[in-house]
């Protein structure tokens, strides 16, 4: 049980990461691919975000208004499963975000995110509570990034975050540190993304990095396992590390690309007390990625 919660916590950081990075785009599209290898499963990923920031009448005071869509795809060729996996192949999620940043005293700057929305198999004619996800982050950041009165530049996130699909139910700290140490050399230090990352140029970056990938979704109508216990949801949670290429077509349009190995995949179906009860068979070790984005 232990070990559960220890992986739920990870995932949980990982959440948080991804929903604060999120603040900076505006548009972006992507498509994630897990090739079958020797595994059960190919996994696929269609991800559509997309931003409108509204000023507010006070100076420096941003509200966000959005919609983040991921299509997941699970394609199992293997006929002898001890579950319908018909119930597994096709999973989505919507998501309704709405952010809030404003500039604070001494170079702080707050920003907020509240997310509700849904991740599932959409098996059932309507959505449930059960399909129901909220998260919510709050974070403080000292950005020095652009400044002209340092050598380095570097930013400080600090903050916490909340997550209704993490396993615990109350909220987890937050903390991000970048530096820009040379010239063409810059990395970032925090859970669950570090990377090290060489500036080409302007419009050509190479990053090494290391990260948490994953979701989770609820499965509407259950599938039965051997006939005798029913898994209510499913979890995929990663581990990876690669190299990914960033080409800026202009000053905020970026266009990138991964190639990751993935150090540890789980897929594992679970109750409705969110314990593990099978585990799929995910030997896959090759992890690939490509999209583009608009940020501010």
């Amino acid at each position: 049980m232990k070990k559960i919660k220890y992986q739920y916590f990870i995932i949980a950081i990982f959440i948080t990461n991804a929903s604060f990075s999120q603040l900076n785009d505006l548009v972006k599209v992507d498509f994630t691919i897990i090739p079958k290898n020797s595994s059960e499963i190919e996994y696929t990923r269609t991800n559509a975000l997309f931003n409108y920031p509204i000023k507010l009448k006070k100076e420096n005071e941003f509200l966000f208004i959005g919609l983040d869509y991921n299509h997941f795809n699970l394609r199992m060729e293997r006929n002898d499963l001890p579950f319908n996996k018909e119930e597994l192949s096709d999973f989505q999620s919507l998501d309704l975000n709405i952010g809030f940043t404003k500039l604070l005293k001494n170079d702080w700057r707050l920003g907020m995110r509240l997310t509700p929305g849904f991740s599932t198999n959409l098996k059932a004619k309507k959505l449930s509570f059960e399909d129901v996800i909220l998260s919510g982050i709050v974070v403080f950041i000292k950005d020095k990034k652009k400044s002209l009165e340092v050598k380095k530049p570097w930013r400080l996130i600090i903050g916490a975050s909340y997550s209704g699909n993490r396993g615990f139910p109350f909220p987890l700290p937050f903390i991000s540190y970048y530096r820009k140490f040379r010239s063409k050399w810059s990395y970032n230090v925090g859970i669950p993304k570090t990377d090290l990352q060489y500036h080409v140029s302007n419009s050509h970056k190479f990053k090494l990095y290391a990260e948490l990938d994953g979701f989770t979704a609820n499965l509407q109508r259950g599938v039965a396992i051997e006939n005798y216990v029913a898994a209510e949801s499913i979890n995929m949670s990663l581990l990876i590390s690669g190299l990914q290429y960033e080409y800026f077509i202009t000053k905020n349009i970026q266009i990138y690309a991964r190639s990751s190995y993935i150090f540890s995949n789980s897929v594992n179906l679970r109750d409705n007390n969110k314990d593990n009860i099978l585990e799929i068979d995910t030997s896959n070790s090759l992890y690939l990625r490509t999209g583009v984005r608009f940020k501010i």
